[in-house]
């Protein structure tokens, strides 16, 4: 950790001595700002709370099932148990798929997300990009989740130099 900040701090030592002008923004407080972004996020937090409604009571079940199952057991045969016990996995596997379904890597509220905040977010993007060469920043950075650089002027990406020094490129 104090190396990635070590690197960070160098970094922006390196652009403040080369960069002739550079910003700092807050995405996270522009977006809680606009109207839409904030109607995107109630009516994503209602679809998510309904999910999850959804899968509770699916766990209630659930859960009923094994106490049921758990208080018959000592009258079951060997082969109810067996059965009973392959519905409680299956049931026990939907739940898992249900859940991973809504609210797993790139599920439905992934989906969701992606359609109904990206568009806002490339607006505030944009809008970055436009002021950005406005007024002449070279490197605009983002305050909002560490620091992330938002933009930056692509005659300061120096990338190609370095794979030629690496030998990987003439």
């Amino acid at each position: 950790m104090k190396k990635i900040a070590m690197a960070i701090s160098v970094m922006l030592l390196a652009f403040s001595i080369h960069a002739q002008k550079y910003a700092i923004i807050d995405t996270r407080y522009i977006l809680d700002k606009m109207p839409e972004y904030t109607k995107a996020q109630k009516q994503l937090d209602g679809i998510a709370a309904d999910w999850q409604k959804d899968i509770d009571a699916k766990q209630a079940a659930l859960d009923k099932m094994y106490k049921d199952y758990e208080a018959e057991q000592v009258m079951l045969s060997d082969e109810l148990k067996k059965k009973r016990e392959d519905q409680l996995f299956l049931k026990e596997k939907e739940l898992r798929d249900l859940q991973r379904q809504r609210f797993g890597f790139e599920g439905d509220l992934f989906k969701k997300k992606q359609e109904l905040v990206k568009p806002i977010q490339d607006k505030v993007f944009n809008a970055v990009q436009k002021i950005s060469v406005q007024r002449g920043y070279d490197l605009v950075l983002d305050k909002s989740d560490g620091i992330t650089i938002i933009f930056a002027d692509p005659k300061l990406d120096k990338s190609e130099d370095v794979l030629k020094e690496l030998g990987v490129r003439n």
